[in-house]
């Protein structure tokens, strides 16, 4: 029988040859795979019926669970601050983002969605007359605003498979356009979502009082919160009431999600 004696220059050079084994097969044969691991990929794939049953009857869930969102960013002025108070409290959110912001703002979105938070679609120009224009327009608006997302975070073929509508789908504006809109999301592999629960950020001029107050009442009697926040300081500053805000539905036994719960 032959004895094989490894010396430790050997043993270095196999030690090295198996990193460069491993790094090929977590390169390769894991393509979700991220450093950090709060962090999720969302593309191209087709969603599946049951995805969009999903978000479509997640309001009507059982489990007090609060899904926080924020639409109308990235500003340097607000979502900076809203991440801060995120992080500090462990919080994953969703944030509905519009393209061009995006496109003037990337390190913002690139620190969201490596932070864990998940970088969703709100149109490229949130102008309802350019939106609503034509069949064209609205996809262009949503592939421009992919587009935009995928280069500040590095993947080309990013596709966020949630769509909020400006002003939300229930608004009577533009209603039959919406209609329409619908079926042109199902064929891009996206459904939408509107909120069941505000604080009236984006409607008048409150004091941090009245917001949360406005946030206690619209979340009274309900389990599943789609929260609606504005990362923006354009009618009031919700990054000023956040953290209040949190500390309030903790008490009433909020889990706090964002949608990647939906999407592997």
């Amino acid at each position: 029988m032959q004895i094989i004696f490894f010396t430790k220059k050997n043993i270095l050079i196999i030690s090295f040859f198996i990193l460069i084994l491993l790094l090929i097969f977590f390169l390769y044969f894991i393509p979700n795979f991220r450093l950090n691991p709060n962090v999720k990929s969302a593309n191209a794939e087709p969603v599946s019926d049951e995805f969009i049953e999903k978000i479509k009857e997640l309001t009507s869930g059982s489990q007090k669970i609060a899904y926080l969102t924020f639409d109308d960013g990235p500003t340097t002025s607000v979502t900076p601050k809203i991440l801060d108070i995120l992080k500090e409290e462990n919080i994953k959110a969703s944030f509905f983002v519009i393209g061009k912001y995006v496109d003037s703002h990337p390190e913002i979105v690139k620190r969201a969605y490596e932070e864990g938070h998940y970088i969703a679609n709100h149109g490229y120009s949130h102008n309802n007359s350019i939106l609503y224009k034509s069949s064209e327009s609205f996809i262009s608006e949503v592939k421009k605003t992919d587009l935009a997302i995928g280069k500040a975070i590095g993947i080309e073929d990013y596709c966020s498979h949630i769509f909020r509508f400006p002003n939300g789908f229930m608004a009577p504006l533009y209603k039959s356009q919406k209609e329409k809109a619908v079926l042109l999301l199902l064929e891009m592999n996206y459904t939408y979502i509107d909120w069941n629960c505000l604080n009236k950020d984006s409607e008048r001029k409150y004091t941090n009082t009245q917001l949360l107050n406005n946030l206690k009442q619209s979340c009274e009697n309900k389990n599943t919160l789609v929260v609606l926040m504005h990362d923006t300081k354009d009618v009031n500053n919700s990054s000023l009431v956040l953290k209040e805000s949190i500390d309030y539905l903790r008490r009433e036994g909020y889990e706090f999600r964002n949608f990647y719960e939906f999407v592997s």
